[in-house]
């Protein structure tokens, strides 16, 4: 079983949770995410099944958008409402416009320190672990790019916003970078994940939504086939001669090429390293590999090949 799962996760369960709940439901061991929700946090999960797990840098990598409120008013060591608190309650709370402009601060490339509980790795082990065995250790700052951060509602200590942002930022970090930055301190108090890339959470499925389709035989109700995934790379068809060498990560010319197709979605979009990336597919449409432009050699090379033997279980 290859192909892609939209889930809508629900509060209080990891995303590894998530994870063991799909491969029991399916009775399938592969099974992966493309990005942490903390056990707080709700909404969309991307799951990948099969040969799906190997595109996990495209998906990864993309933007998400968010929606929650920040409880103004006193820190957190977690820096969300399940941590315990590290300051004493400060009711001074910001004018609206003082708290626009704050929030603007934030937009664009900015560096961004994880919070001390995450899974962040230092020296090869997450964070949180670090804390819990009282290790000392140097938050690192990553660069992040916070499309917009927007108030949606202000009704202190309480305000509701939505985010879109860079793949590895924190919003717990964000939320508790904007109360140090106004002098009020503040917490991520709830969150949910609307957004990734072009799939939205209204495209999702609960969990119990989900066994119930599988139990009745209607997978396909619920997944995104694997032939269908990064739609927006052009679709190379290869004749019988470019897909035994794809198979075996060869070269490919241009008279090994039955096609290029082109649909709506599908573009010049290069991969995360900047390179432009096609699909290749068999004669019989099954995807085979992806593959990048060498102009210089007037070929294609394809870099991540998937096996038509692969079994998974």
């Amino acid at each position: 079983m290859d192909g892609l799962i939209l889930v809508d996760k629900p509060q209080n369960f990891t995303s590894h949770d998530i994870v063991l709940k799909i491969r029991n439901i399916l009775n399938i061991k592969k099974v992966g995410h493309y990005g942490t929700l903390d056990p707080l946090a709700t909404g969309l999960m991307l799951l990948a099944l099969g040969k799906a797990t190997r595109f996990f840098p495209f998906f990864s990598t993309t933007d998400k958008v968010y929606e929650g409120l920040i409880r103004l008013g006193f820190s957190t060591d977690t820096y969300d409402s399940a941590g315990k608190s590290t300051s004493s309650e400060e009711k001074n709370y910001p004018q609206k416009d003082n708290l626009l402009k704050s929030m603007k601060k934030f937009e664009g490339e900015i560096l961004q320190l994880p919070p001390p509980y995450s899974a962040k790795k230092y020296k090869g082990k997450p964070l949180y672990a670090l804390v819990r065995e009282k290790k000392e250790f140097e938050l690192r700052p990553s660069k992040v790019f916070i499309h917009f951060f927007q108030l949606i509602k202000y009704k202190p200590p309480l305000l509701e916003f939505k985010a879109k942002c860079s793949s590895g930022t924190y919003i717990r970090s964000l939320a508790h970078d904007l109360g140090e930055g106004l002098g009020c301190r503040a917490h991520l108090s709830e969150l949910t994940r609307t957004d990734v890339g072009n799939f939205n959470v209204k495209e999702s499925r609960s969990i119990g939504e989900i066994k119930e389709l599988a139990d009745a035989g209607k997978i396909d109700e619920f997944l995104i086939p694997f032939e269908s995934l990064l739609p927006e790379y052009p679709k190379i068809i290869l004749n019988e001669k470019g897909s035994v060498l794809v198979k075996n990560g060869n070269l490919v010319s241009p008279e090994n090429i039955q096609k290029v197709i082109l649909d709506e979605s599908s573009s010049t979009k290069t991969s995360p390293e900047g390179e432009e990336v096609f699909r290749m597919f068999s004669l019989e449409g099954k995807l085979l590999a992806l593959a990048k432009k060498m102009p210089e050699k007037n070929c294609f090379h394809p870099f991540l090949v998937v096996d038509s033997k692969e079994v998974n279980q």
